[in-house]
């Protein structure tokens, strides 16, 4: 039967009819895709595989230099969770079967690194990282646990300790810097959390002590592990899409936790935290325990959307494009929710303009809304959106797909691509910010079938460059251009103007 006899017949049922139309159109629309796009486009279905550490390679003898929320999850996907930790998942799974994140744990693999120093201003914290360090056996709080790693009081103190070889930085945003740039003259291995730095000045600094001294550096994307990335690396570079000219990124988060509204310890007073360390540089303060727990929320100490997740989106851009430093950047918003005294915005809007790309990068974030708006790439012949999955739409406007348009073998309303990297649902991540991590693709990703912690991952990566000479993806030179990037979008909106970028003096103008 010819396709149009075959709809005049199902016109003719008016139910039957409308319900035989939609099959048959998406069963003629994945008839080609299945026989034919997938060949035409040639996207391959390799994945990324995984090899465990051997026990043979060189013990690693880590310094933890901060632990609080992302310390904690970095001291965890390096295969060191606190005994707390693992009582609240072997709960968790007792009163809901799918909760899997202790069974997950136990099937990470130990990276054959050692917690031998720790450094945290806050006693509580010094404390237990302390135990998260000796709980080597990942056991609950009824385990046994090693001996306790040394604590330090000061970053400078765990830096001249000569058995220590690396270290992971997990501080407040004002003292990524100069812990960085410390520990690179001390010889210590970086793993650094984002974003690189606190102000332009010291960015130069960074990539200068890290290169003199010949460390390795790995800034903390986890994002550069995710499956669909490197997937829609693969999907653009074929051209796909066609020539890309708008690119779209967002945050949107509405609750207290992705506002920054941390919880205050109970132990939390100035006899437990030293006060005067953590201000460090930053302007002088009066203690307060709102700055200390809820630090982002103020310009002294932190960088802001553009620094905390901006620079998230723009390392998948850029991972996926190697974009580098935008020509400019415009920036406005403001402080329209959260009235709690706060100096960083709370919704942001930044362009960045790439003109030898021909290209513009908007980014947009508001953090009392919770409407999923996702990121989304636009060719001309078909767009791309992109979180922990891959989909791609042809273009109505399209030149190179519409001849098939035309005969109704593309539906543009039916994606011509999909991928996605095993997942079935975000297991146990209850927290809307959970989720909205957890859908970016920053929690897990998956290799060899396995589903792994992407910061798991790329702490693994970091430690296989310093054993054998790899590279890191998310080395100094692509930190400086992370840092640049981010503060060109906070120096726009501060200053109210355009801010461009001189390439060959390298300053912000």
């Amino acid at each position: 039967m010819e396709r149009r006899d075959l709809l005049k017949s199902l016109v003719s049922l008016p139910v039957v009819g409308a319900f035989g139309f939609e099959w048959f159109r998406k069963r003629n629309h994945e008839k080609y895709l299945t026989e034919n796009i997938r060949n035409e486009l040639n996207i391959s279905t390799d994945t990324p595989e995984y090899k465990p550490v051997s026990k043979d390679d060189k013990l690693i003898r880590i310094g933890l230099i901060g632990y609080g929320i992302r310390g904690k999850d970095l001291a965890k996907a390096a295969g060191f969770a606190h005994p707390t930790m693992i009582d609240e998942w072997k709960k968790g799974a007792l009163e809901n079967k799918d909760d899997d994140r202790y069974e997950h744990f136990l099937e990470q693999d130990s990276l054959n690194l050692q917690i031998a120093g720790v450094c945290d201003i806050f006693d509580t914290y010094g404390r237990m990282a302390q135990e998260a360090g000796a709980n080597a056996l990942r056991q609950g709080t009824d385990g046994k646990l090693n001996q306790l790693p040394k604590r330090y009081l000061t970053h400078q103190e765990l830096l001249a300790d000569p058995t220590i070889d690396a270290v992971i930085i997990a501080a407040p945003d004002h003292w990524h810097g100069p812990i960085s740039i410390a520990a690179a003259k001390a010889g210590k291995h970086i793993y650094c959390e984002k974003p690189m730095t606190w102000t332009v000045e010291e960015t130069y600094e960074v990539r200068k002590a890290i290169k003199e001294n010949n460390v390795v550096f790995q800034l903390g994307h986890q994002g550069r592990q995710n499956e669909s990335y490197l997937k829609a690396k693969e999907i653009i570079a074929k051209g796909v899409l066609g020539k890309v000219n708008l690119i779209e990124v967002t945050t949107n988060r509405n609750d207290p936790n992705g506002a920054w509204v941390y919880p205050i310890h109970p132990d939390a007073s100035p006899q437990t935290i030293d006060w005067n360390q953590f201000i460090g540089q930053a302007p002088p303060h009066e203690f307060s325990l709102e700055r200390f727990f809820r630090w982002r929320c103020w310009w002294d100490y932190s960088t802001g959307l553009s620094g905390d997740l901006l620079t998230h989106e723009y390392d998948a851009m850029n991972q996926i494009f190697g974009l580098g430093i935008p020509h400019s950047a415009a920036s406005s918003g403001g402080i329209y929710y959260f009235k709690d005294g706060r100096t960083v915005p709370d919704v942001l809007q930044t362009v960045f303009e790439y003109r030898d790309l021909d290209l513009s990068m908007v980014y947009s974030a508001t953090l009392a809304s919770n409407l999923s708006r996702g990121r989304k790439i636009m060719g001309h012949d078909a767009y791309m959106e992109l979180d922990n999955s891959v989909t791609v739409y042809a273009d109505r406007g399209s030149t190179r797909y519409k001849e098939k348009m035309d005969n109704g073998i593309i539906d543009p309303e039916l994606p011509i691509y999909t991928y996605t990297p095993g997942i079935k649902n975000v297991d146990a991540i209850t927290s809307p910010t959970s989720q909205y991590f957890a859908g970016r693709g920053l929690m897990y990703s998956y290799r060899s079938g396995r589903r792994i912690d992407t910061t798991h991952l790329h702490i693994r990566e970091w430690l296989d460059a310093i054993r054998f000479g790899t590279k890191t993806s998310c080395n100094i030179d692509v930190a400086f251009e992370e840092a640049m990037t981010a503060h060109m979008g906070t120096k726009a909106y501060k200053e109210n103007r355009h801010v461009y970028w001189d390439p060959v003096k390298e300053i912000i103008v």
